[in-house]
């Protein structure tokens, strides 16, 4: 496989804390465009949002729930929020997110060198 189908990120900031922490290393595997939506329920996701597009602003939150938008058909809505709900800005915040905007799923997670 190519390495333009993963993307490693550094976590920063205590959103996903105590599961994942200030200076981890995240792997993510980058989604397809036409991936099942509902399989990433409970999983641990990159996202960027739409007014984010165009920067290298990426997040990562955990899915809570996939929905589907009543005002338009085949419209896929995915609620994010982060594990430490005291420290995270999340769907909580600004609503639920695109189906587009979910481009990563975690699959592994590495401790920076100490």
């Amino acid at each position: 496989m190519s390495s333009l189908h993963f993307k490693a990120i550094e976590v920063h900031g205590d959103s996903m804390a105590p599961n994942y922490n200030d200076g981890d290393w995240l792997l993510f595997y980058l989604l397809p465009a036409k991936s099942k939506a509902d399989s990433l329920v409970g999983k641990v996701v990159l996202i960027q949002r739409r007014s984010e597009v165009g920067t290298d602003f990426l997040q990562v939150k955990r899915v809570s729930k996939v929905t589907n938008d009543p005002d338009f058909a085949n419209e896929i809505k995915i609620w994010v929020e982060g594990d430490n709900k005291e420290k995270s800005t999340d769907s909580r915040s600004w609503g639920a997110l695109n189906s587009d905007e979910v481009i990563g799923k975690l699959i592994l997670r590495y401790h920076r060198a100490s």
